[in-house]
């Protein structure tokens, strides 16, 4: 007998279309009952799913360019991503026309785009015209070049180990490290974020792991006197020391805990954003403690940097109880890599990864923009129509500017 009814005429992905359109109708509808019920309060909060992407110094050719940036917005639009994270604080140097940068001599020279325009100020209005938030992103945090101006005009701003050594080898290469600890310091990077909100109409601020301090580091002059007067004893001698762990990682506490509050009086909806590595790497090796940023409310929005190479690695973090703790309370993503330069990674991984991080109820943001596709072991067309089938529905943030 012929079946003749009209669900066996629809293909496959319209079929999941239709699937995914549904559960997206239950999820809103699951908001509004949870909000219309108090009583639920211990359920899971429900957020938009994060669809990120940073925009790094690899992308400069594109950001500088009018036309490359806007065929660029136009496509994460067309591909239902929502927002963007681009780069503004690297090597000690900003990507911005600065007055606190050229105040406090660290930088002889402004940033432009091609045409002359404003590169942040573009990107950001490109990108409300589409929808997208775009919340931009303090890379390096306390981190610097040892030839940077900063560096080099402020050497009482640097920590060092117990050896007196300043410097350090890391992802970025050598560099070294601002005093977290230091009021100057502190100072620095706060009148760079007002800057940034004041200046620019984004959506928020972010920082990434680098918002911490190796944990070899903290023997300066200077916080070793901090340190002595309120312990009345000096450092350990083993940086692993816990309570000497401890009291770093405290210290770093408290300035997010202040930077926070100058964000939230100067913008009370815009969005604090935090980047951090698995809490394990970021605690115990960087004193970076974003579970306590978490359960103080200091943090809007979390994401995860799980650059791990093959998926049961990856998956092993995503399950990890601080990360689906806060996915309860704030939007809390997986920062996926998609590619290097010199190390191009194939889709089906990418693919792997996205529906694992959303299978455990988390969104994405990827590293970085030209590994998308441009920059990539398959054809761009290919690897923008596999992502389009990922994010086959709109997931809008817009509304929460």
């Amino acid at each position: 007998m012929a079946k003749s009814s009209w669900r066996y005429g629809l293909s496959k992905s319209t079929k999941q279309i239709l699937k995914s359109i549904a559960l997206m109708i239950l999820g809103m509808g699951l908001i509004v009952l949870l909000s219309a019920h108090p009583g639920m309060a211990n359920t899971p909060k429900i957020f938009p799913e994060i669809r990120g992407v940073w925009v790094t110094t690899n992308d400069t050719d594109i950001v500088r360019d009018h036309v490359k940036l806007q065929e660029a917005v136009n496509q994460l639009a067309r591909l239902n991503f929502n927002t963007i994270y681009p780069v503004v604080w690297n090597s000690g140097y900003v990507f911005y026309p600065s007055r606190v940068a050229q105040e406090g001599g660290f930088q002889p020279f402004i940033r432009k785009g091609l045409q002359g325009q404003d590169i942040l100020a573009d990107l950001i209005n490109l990108s409300h015209q589409k929808g997208l938030l775009v919340i931009p992103w303090f890379e390096f945090g306390f981190m610097t070049s040892p030839s940077s101006e900063l560096a080099l005009n402020h050497p009482q701003w640097l920590t060092s180990r117990q050896d007196g050594i300043q410097t350090w080898e890391g992802a970025a290469g050598e560099v070294v490290w601002l005093n977290p600890f230091h009021p100057e310091v502190q100072k620095l990077i706060t009148n760079l974020v007002l800057e940034v909100m004041t200046q620019y109409q984004g959506d928020g601020i972010q920082f990434d792991d680098h918002l911490s301090l190796p944990i070899e580091f903290g023997y300066d002059p200077y916080t070793v006197k901090l340190y002595q007067q309120q312990t009345n004893s000096l450092p350990p001698k083993d940086p692993k020391d816990p309570a000497w762990v401890r009291w770093r990682a405290n210290k770093i506490t408290e300035f997010v805990e202040k930077l926070n509050k100058t964000v939230k009086a100067k913008n009370p909806k815009a969005i604090f954003s935090v980047a951090p590595n698995p809490y394990h790497t970021a605690y115990n090796s960087h004193l970076q403690d974003w579970v306590s940023w978490v359960k103080k409310n200091l943090v809007d929005e979390l994401i995860v940097q799980i650059y791990r190479p093959d998926l049961p690695s990856f998956v092993r973090e995503l399950v990890k109880p601080e990360i689906q703790e806060a996915r309860g309370k704030i939007p809390t993503g997986a920062g996926i890599l998609t590619g290097l330069r010199n190390r191009p990674i194939g889709m089906q991984q990418i693919q792997a990864k996205i529906q694992a991080a959303r299978q455990n109820g988390l969104g994405f943001s990827f590293f970085f923009y030209e590994s998308l596709w441009d920059e990539a072991p398959e054809p761009a067309n290919e690897r923008q129509a596999k992502f389009k089938s990922l994010f086959y529905y709109p997931a809008s943030r817009a509304f929460l500017r």
